[in-house]
């Protein structure tokens, strides 16, 4: 397990989590990530400079996606992170997942792979894709998330990057 500096302990935090860039790290996806503690990035980076410039704005976790290659080959499949006295847990593909979360004490799982965003709470435990936020895929909204976790728990929003019907690379 991976406790970042002083997250495990902290009464609060604010983590973005930002998934499947495919080596594209656009512009609008900084101003929302500014101010946070952690970025956990879930997979399908793309190139190591992603990871580099997201490092400028906080630490970064990041999991190995089914793309990732290279130097990305060496990320780890899956992450778990104690922020806040929350265990947050990290996989790409989530049908990857090696766990039960809920006996594991897991809070979320934040995942990727999709390209689709959700927030859904299976019992205690809630499941977070913050979508792509790389180039479009299909017909899908571009994406992140930002997380505010708390002793009480974790709050998760999904941001808009590139709304529908707007032109994106």
């Amino acid at each position: 397990m991976s406790e970042v500096d002083d997250l495990a302990d902290r009464s609060t935090a604010r983590i973005g989590l930002i998934s499947d860039t495919h080596g594209l790290l656009r512009p609008e996806a900084l101003p929302p990530l500014r101010g946070v503690d952690l970025i956990l990035h879930a997979g399908d980076v793309g190139r190591d400079e992603i990871l580099d410039r997201l490092a400028e704005i906080a630490p970064v976790r990041a999991v190995r996606g089914n793309v990732d290659g290279g130097a990305l080959a060496t990320l780890p499949m899956t992450e778990a992170i104690r922020v806040c006295g929350h265990l947050l847990y990290m996989v790409h593909i989530p049908e990857d997942l090696d766990i039960d979360p809920a006996a594991a004490g897991v809070s979320a799982v934040i995942h990727g792979h999709t390209h689709r965003s959700r927030l859904d709470r299976v019992g205690d435990v809630w499941y977070v894709n913050p979508g792509s936020a790389g180039p479009r895929r299909f017909d899908l909204p571009v994406t992140l998330g930002r997380m505010e976790v708390d002793r009480a728990g974790l709050r998760t929003e999904i941001v808009a990057l590139a709304p529908m019907g707007q032109k994106s690379r």
